[in-house]
């Protein structure tokens, strides 16, 4: 983490860094994994800091986590079984764990530490979702405990920092990581992963690579976008489905499901917001076309 004086700062691209205000650093130190900062700010709340990189703020984190789950349930006919890799904040279990079908999570997070660390420092995040009887909590690779399980989920949701060159989850981008997920779905199952920024200058640095990655393995790719404001630049998602059938939700599709999964409505997903991420702009849409990219465990991706 760098700071100076009162002031956190944070390298977006090579040529622009985000600077906010802290008042306060709840927590600073280093895993086996991971540097980890848990910092109090004016602007945004308590936010977590992995490896220099934010990873959500109280602000908004509802923003990213809604995005992330929702549109992938939503888009399964009635999922029970979900496995969630990474996550440490509790958030996007929290999500997952909202609608009414959900039977069984398993949840793995090599980091023991983080998770701990967020149950202290974050409770805004997780809401006391770790104790929920329906999760299993596992620490361990994803990657392995999905090649090594012979269990099968109707959802794939992975909740991974950035693919940095030297971290913990470039090697979950990978079309051989895809196939290996893709075995691990039931009939009709979804995969969903972010995908990194989608901004006009960076969108190229993960997103479109990941999402045509995703395109060599399952018959259907949907991407989608979010703007989360402590990351600075628009944020991508990509959702995959085993059906070659599949086609998103509409609008009203949309709202009407929430009604009857979930117990009540949600601070930033529904159906109209559901219809604008969906929406690229142009310069996205054009990129996903011309990338040419795959990512391969020889050759995988890495963001600054």
């Amino acid at each position: 983490m760098e700071t100076s004086g009162k002031w956190f700062s944070e390298q977006i691209t090579p040529d622009l860094v985000m600077l906010y205000r802290i008042h306060n650093i709840a927590y600073s130190g280093k895993t086996r994994y991971q540097a980890v900062d848990i910092l109090d700010t004016d602007t945004l709340g308590r936010c977590l800091v992995l490896d220099g990189k934010t990873q959500s703020s109280e602000v908004d984190e509802h923003i990213y986590h809604e995005s992330l789950v929702h549109p992938a349930l939503l888009s399964h006919h009635g999922a029970k079984t979900v496995f969630i890799g990474g996550g440490g904040e509790g958030a996007t279990l929290r999500e997952v764990l909202r609608h009414k079908g959900i039977e069984r999570v398993v949840m793995v997070d090599q980091d023991e530490q983080v998770i701990e660390l967020c149950r202290r420092f974050l409770p805004h995040h997780h809401q006391g979702s770790f104790d929920d009887p329906r999760v299993e909590l596992r620490h361990e690779d994803a990657r392995q405990f999905l090649a090594s399980t012979d269990e099968k989920f109707d959802a794939l949701v992975m909740d991974l920092v950035d693919p940095l060159e030297g971290g913990t989850s470039y090697l979950l981008y990978t079309k051989e990581f895809y196939q290996i997920a893709s075995e691990r779905l039931n009939p009709g199952g979804v995969l969903v992963t972010q995908a990194g920024p989608t901004g006009l200058l960076n969108y190229s640095e993960c997103f479109t690579p990941v999402v045509r990655t995703l395109a060599t393995v399952f018959p259907r790719v949907t991407p989608y976008t979010a703007y989360v404001p402590s990351f600075i630049t628009p944020w991508g998602f990509a959702l995959a489905h085993t059906d070659v059938d599949f086609s998103p939700p509409r609008s009203e599709d949309v709202g009407r499901r929430l009604a009857e999964r979930l117990p009540g409505p949600l601070r930033y997903y529904d159906g109209v917001t559901h219809q604008g991420m969906l929406s690229l702009p142009r310069y996205l849409r054009e990129g996903i076309e011309a990338e040419e990219r795959i990512v391969t465990d020889d050759s995988p991706v890495f963001m600054v």
